[in-house]
């Protein structure tokens, strides 16, 4: 008995291009692709060389001391100044993004897209939602002065006025969490329909189609939305000013005790921002070191982030 052997996926795709084009060939098409490929590779380049700049510029700092500019707190001189009050007020804004932002975000895409009934409260909510993912950072600076400096001042510092790091977290928290809702929300708006079908059919709860069958689908979207709020939020700057981030000499603030939340405070995107605003020849190649500085644990930070999607994708798979 002979036996049929279906074409070659490859060998089938062609067939199903010609029939459509009917032999022609697709100029538009070629010349879509060709522009896309050529955008793709300007953007690899600008990257390139931006990050060349940066590191180039301030290889000198990295190489001559970086034990003591990555532990030295700021001085009044480049050749002294180090980051330890910035790296550390980075580090507890990025934890309070995690901690509050993510969990807060995620949960409430899940009731948006899972629970809420589709009308013109969930769609009015919905778009004030995306609004609020444009609006400007230093906007939400003005709200956290107003709530967490000055309304909250006895719960995020009373002996800083309310100028500490438990401020910056909150209000960066809040100015990524439109970011997150959205993200989670259009991940979880792709799970495919039958795949909690069939959790329903086989007996499964509400909750537990979400919890074993759409949130490890969606789990990848997700994680890459958390990883664009995440570097969003480590490299705000103007928010930090607004809350009262310190630009010039800071007593402390290398304490990475929870006590210490309440204290003043500076973070990384501060630091860059007052250190290029001073002399060039003198300051240039530290700020260009503290730029470096911050995209490493930018990419540290979403490295992870990445592994933990791409693990989610296998599960998946």
């Amino acid at each position: 008995m002979a036996t049929i052997t279906s074409p070659a996926p490859e060998a089938s795709r062609a067939s199903a291009e010609r029939a459509l084009t009917g032999g022609k060939l697709d100029l538009t098409g070629r010349a879509f692709t060709l522009a896309l490929q050529l955008s793709l590779l300007i953007s690899i380049l600008i990257l390139g060389v931006l990050v060349w700049d940066v590191v180039d510029t301030g290889s000198s700092v990295l190489a001559e001391r970086l034990g003591d500019f990555l532990t030295g707190t700021m001085k009044s001189q480049a050749d002294t100044s180090g980051l330890a009050q910035g790296i550390r007020g980075t580090f507890w804004i990025g934890v309070f993004t995690v901690v509050l932002a993510f969990p807060i975000g995620i949960s409430a895409a899940i009731y948006l897209e899972e629970y809420a009934t589709h009308g013109r409260l969930t769609r009015f909510i919905d778009l004030n939602i995306r609004n609020l993912a444009g609006v400007p950072s230093i906007v939400y600076g003005i709200v956290g002065l107003t709530i967490f400096v000055k309304a909250m001042q006895s719960l995020t510092g009373p002996e800083s006025n309310g100028q500490s790091v438990v401020s910056a977290g909150l209000t960066l928290a809040i100015l990524v969490l439109p970011i997150v809702i959205i993200t989670a929300a259009e991940a979880i708006r792709a799970v495919p329909q039958g795949l909690r079908e069939a959790g329903y059919g086989v007996g499964a709860t509400r909750w537990e189609v979400i919890r074993h069958h759409v949130l490890p689908y969606a789990a990848p979207g997700i994680l890459t939305g958390t990883v664009l709020a995440l570097a969003r939020a480590l490299g705000e700057a103007a928010p930090l000013i607004m809350v009262g981030a310190a630009s010039g000499f800071l007593t402390g603030g290398t304490s990475y005790e929870l006590g210490s939340l309440q204290d003043r405070f500076t973070a990384l995107p501060q630091i860059i921002a007052t250190w290029a605003g001073r002399p060039v020849g003198e300051w240039e190649s530290v700020t260009y070191a503290a730029i470096a500085v911050l995209l490493v644990i930018v990419l540290i930070a979403n490295a992870a982030a990445i592994l933990l999607r791409n693990r989610f994708e296998k599960r998946r798979a």
